[in-house]
């Protein structure tokens, strides 16, 4: 099949996500074919590192051995069963090893991120209202946060251009100060302004606490926020004071989480354990959709009832799918055999050191990194920036989407020193091209 009949037939067929379809006339897709490790093959043969991990889910590249072999086992023994009143041994051994990793002892499994967001939620308001606690039903979270885009994940969302238009349909939530150590002010450190921002979620939560069911946290870095970091003392102090006002903390792990940050969990970072925690994208490699809510025994408990409707009846057809879930565990198998993160500590300071002439490009500012995580703000972009800087990257066999200004990398944890060494020379080459400095 040509490339081009491919494009024409989705463009006809196919409404893609996060898309303005008008726009694909002039910007089509990619017609992508295959993948090996970090790379994506086009159909016109072009080979692309995937530096953004095909929207922060591939861990360990494309096409990985390890993923493929246990899919296929489990394909030839089951492909799915209902998990309501049946169980098997993928949904099992995966729930007993996330509860070994991060101390939550049982796991709720969903198909996506927003659900997991939408699964914590209902979980929080349903614990107190089991507990005789009814009046706790309100939400909070951070100034420029992103949880998903169904209606309750959106509720705790405050990016305008995903929430704005849906706003009657949306219950109502507060969103307090972000850590966001851009936002600092000149001489106020990173730790300083956590502390601050601290400070202001406190203010809040003495005058409403007896109705908040729960606060909601992106651990360490707000990925559509453009890559907003923080210092991990912001979480240590919600963690507190969640306790001290008897409030659900759920953590966000969803991007973040399976050594993103460079820890397992970015919470790991400030020593906490969250009420429930949400997991996706990496979960699976990349490979098969699933989520995971998981919870503390106590929240658990508060369902544990001979009524039914104390229960959490919440579920999707394919909930804890045995191929995801061999999936997953295949993904953790690798963590545990091949010292990945270590591995990624020795990777994320060789992408440090080649940097140095990005970083001190004259437009670049703000340049950042937690983890596998690497962001920088381009001064004076104008609003074709991210279009115009994707379209250059693509020039130099590299898959970038910029947030506004904002251009990261959160490569496959495969990457190869060479292929680093590609990424920042074709990044550096891209950002000369749209901003015309060299």
């Amino acid at each position: 099949m040509k490339p081009s009949d491919l494009i024409q037939r989705t463009q006809a067929a196919v409404w893609h996500p996060c898309t303005q379809m008008k726009q694909q006339i002039a910007t089509p897709p990619l017609a992508i074919t295959r993948g090996h490790g970090v790379w994506l093959h086009d159909a016109d043969g072009r080979a692309y590192i995937d530096a953004i991990s095909s929207w922060w889910v591939n861990l360990f590249g494309h096409a990985n051995p390890r993923i493929n072999a246990a899919i296929c086992d489990q394909l030839n023994q089951i492909e799915h069963v209902m998990l309501a009143g049946c169980t098997h041994a993928p949904v099992v051994a995966l729930s007993e090893r996330l509860g070994q990793l991060t101390g939550l002892g049982h796991a709720f499994y969903g198909s996506d991120g927003a659900s997991a967001t939408e699964i914590a939620l209902k979980m929080s308001f349903h614990y107190w209202r089991n507990r005789g606690q009814a009046g706790k039903t309100e939400f909070i979270s951070l100034q420029n946060s992103y949880h998903g885009e169904t209606l309750g994940a959106l509720s705790v969302t405050d990016v305008a251009i995903f929430k704005d238009t849906y706003a009657p349909l949306l219950r109502h939530s507060t969103q307090v100060m972000s850590p966001d150590w851009r936002l600092a002010e000149a001489g106020e450190s990173a730790e300083q302004y956590a502390e601050r921002a601290a400070q202001d979620l406190a203010s809040h939560l003495a005058q409403h606490h007896q109705q908040v069911a729960a606060l909601i946290v992106e651990p360490l870095v707000q990925g559509a926020a453009g890559m907003a970091m923080y210092h991990a003392v912001y979480l240590t102090r919600v963690r507190q004071l969640c306790d001290q006002y008897n409030v659900h903390l759920i953590a966000d792990e969803i991007a973040v989480g399976f050594g993103r940050t460079g820890t397992m969990f970015a919470c790991e970072q400030a020593a906490i354990k969250p009420d429930l925690m949400c997991l996706s994208k990496g979960i699976t490699g990349g490979y098969l959709p699933l989520s995971a809510v998981l919870a503390t025994d106590e929240i658990y408990s508060a369902f544990y009832d001979d009524a039914t409707a104390r229960g959490f009846l919440h579920s999707h057809s394919y909930t804890g799918n045995p191929l995801a879930c061999r999936a997953a565990l295949a993904t953790l198998d690798i963590f545990a055999q091949d010292q990945v993160l270590a591995n990624n500590r020795s990777k994320g300071d060789y992408l440090d050191k080649v940097a140095v002439p990005l970083r001190e490009h004259a437009r670049v500012t703000n340049f950042r990194r937690t983890g596998m995580i690497w962001a920088f703000d381009v001064a004076g972009a104008d609003a074709s920036f991210a279009r115009e800087f994707y379209l250059a990257a693509l020039d130099q066999g590299l898959l970038l989407r910029p947030i506004g200004n904002t251009v990261y990398f959160m490569p496959p944890y495969v990457i190869s020193e060479a292929e680093i060494d590609q990424l920042v020379r074709g990044s550096l080459a891209a950002l000369v091209q749209v901003t015309g400095v060299s």
